[in-house]
């Protein structure tokens, strides 16, 4: 096969003092709460060679750990009567430290945020336990409990692999075990700066608050971080499949995609969107891929596709704020499709079968994706979707913290409001727009796929890939009965479509992210 292979440039310096103390502020009064949310633009990718996971546990112990003046259990306890909280959130190139109380308590829980984000204390006993968990979550909880997450970020690590991209936000095994309390000290000492963090207040504040909250972080120290994330990023070369074999595996969980050189700072991006939504717009039984694997043939829970990265897909029916990117991706989520022990578990009528569905699954995302691709959208289709998601995006910022965490993202992309920019955007956008911008950003020649699977599988898998054979839909005799001879018909069609694979890469569900 012909190698297709493209560069991508992605020129993304991060001006860290850009966010030198950047002041966000959303009144509302009488909500009757306060909402403080503070942005470091910093991220996994400001974690040291073989440190893979610091900027995550700074930042837990920063918002779970002790200060110098309160045990973290002390403030905890301070903390339950007002029904406040606080907490941290670490993506690629932010960390973001968040804090909700109740106006009536505000001032009490002030004086717990302040020592919390100026004397923390790094307690060894403290770094022990969110170091422990930290661990646990890379060895073994991501493993363990969702082959679907598992499968994503595993996608990730392929597409950015050579990049501060490539690893999990929580590290890796051998780099969370490696950190001291010193590298610790001076990850917040050197990153978590008054020179490196966006302020974000809303809800019912008094006067003068916003300005006070600046005024104490400039205690904070005034080391001015520089981290670029300026890489060369490769498209995949060819169509390359990696089987993760999982003993036990209920099904086939598919993720899949390729580096797309946009984000929310173009405005070609809403056109990206409009095409995204009509295909697997997350979660939403309308789009083309629910439509054809889901609902057409019972194949599995749900099929998505993704413009840019997704958080907690599997809980979030609604894009989260708080994870801007400069490196974007274009991905495929296939819910887990059975495999042939579990079909042939089920129906006896299956009891020959060599290999599940999950080859056919993928012929089909990889055959909409093509038609979209050279046929575009119908005018109808493209206003539907269009007024679609001009309603639809309106509910990303419902909530108080949304409302502000879309805000605080919106200075990352050069954006002064994103929700409210979109739908002017959005407004003005033509079908011949949505149908150019699919046919610059999207392809099918260079992409990758992960399958977590179950062992029984993998070689019948293989041999698919491999030989590039046909694997044929199986139904069981009373499902077919049931379906139309159109179905049955685009059936033959997809089950020989092409499907050419440069290499197919079998691994285990134990050795990623350990930084070996």
């Amino acid at each position: 096969m012909k190698k297709n292979i493209s560069l991508l440039v992605f020129s993304c310096i991060l001006a860290i003092n850009s966010f030198a103390q950047e002041l966000v502020t959303l009144p509302m009064p009488n909500s009757g709460k306060v909402v403080i949310r503070l942005v470091f633009k910093n991220g996994s990718v400001a974690d040291p060679a073989g440190k893979e996971g610091l900027t995550q546990l700074t930042a837990s112990l920063i918002t779970d750990g002790s200060t110098t003046n309160h045990t973290a259990t002390e403030l905890q306890k301070a903390m339950y009567p007002w029904a406040a909280g606080m907490g941290c959130f670490v993506d690629k190139e932010v960390s973001i430290l968040g804090f909700e109380v109740p106006a009536l308590y505000l001032e009490p829980f002030y004086a717990l945020v302040k020592d919390v984000l100026l004397h923390p204390a790094f307690d060894s006993s403290d770094v022990e336990r969110v170091r422990s968990n930290q661990k646990n979550f890379v060895d073994e909880v991501i493993r363990q409990s969702s082959d679907e997450e598992y499968g994503k970020k595993y996608l990730e690590y392929i597409l950015f692999h050579g990049t501060p991209y490539q690893n999990l936000k929580q590290g890796t095994s051998k780099g969370v075990a490696s950190i001291t309390i010193s590298d610790i000290k001076k990850h917040y000492h050197d990153y978590f700066t008054r020179n490196n963090v966006m302020i974000g207040v809303a809800g019912d504040y008094p006067a003068g608050f916003p300005e006070r909250l600046k005024k104490d972080l400039a205690a904070l120290s005034d080391a001015n971080p520089k981290i670029s994330v300026s890489k060369q990023v490769n498209t995949p070369d060819g169509v390359n499949v990696t089987i993760i074999s999982k003993p036990g595996a209920l099904g086939s969980a598919i993720s899949a995609g390729f580096p797309m050189n946009i984000n929310r700072s173009s405005d070609d991006f809403p056109a990206l969107m409009v095409a995204n939504s009509w295909l697997g717009e997350h979660r939403k039984s309308y789009s083309r891929l629910y439509q054809k694997i889901r609902e057409a043939r019972s194949m599995n829970y749900g099929d998505y596709t993704y413009v840019e990265w997704y958080e907690g897909g599997g809980g979030n029916m609604l894009p989260p704020a708080g994870t801007p990117r400069s490196l974007n991706y274009f991905s495929i989520w296939l819910r887990p499709v059975q495999t042939a022990k579990g079909l042939k578990g089920q129906y006896p009528e299956l009891i020959d079968l060599k290999v599940g569905h999950a080859p056919f699954a993928m012929r089909m995302a990889l055959h909409e994706l093509n038609q979209m691709i050279n046929q575009g959208m119908s005018q109808e289709d493209f206003e539907k979707t269009r007024d679609f998601l001009r309603s639809y995006s309106k509910l990303y910022v419902e909530g108080m913290g949304k409302k502000l965490g879309y805000a605080m993202d919106s200075k990352f992309y050069g954006r002064t409001d994103w929700i409210k920019e979109l739908d002017g955007l959005l407004a003005k956008l033509t079908r011949e727009q949505v149908n150019a911008a699919i046919k610059k950003y999207w392809q099918t020649n260079n992409m990758e796929w992960v399958i977590i699977t179950d062992e029984s599988e993998v070689e019948p898998l293989v041999k698919v890939f491999k030989e590039g054979m046909p694997a044929p839909i199986a139904y069981s005799n009373g499902l077919k009965a049931s379906l139309s001879p159109e179905i049955l018909s685009e059936d033959e069609i997809i089950n020989v479509y092409p499907f050419p694979v440069n290499k197919v890469t079998v691994t285990t569900s134990d050795l990623p992210f350990r930084g070996e």
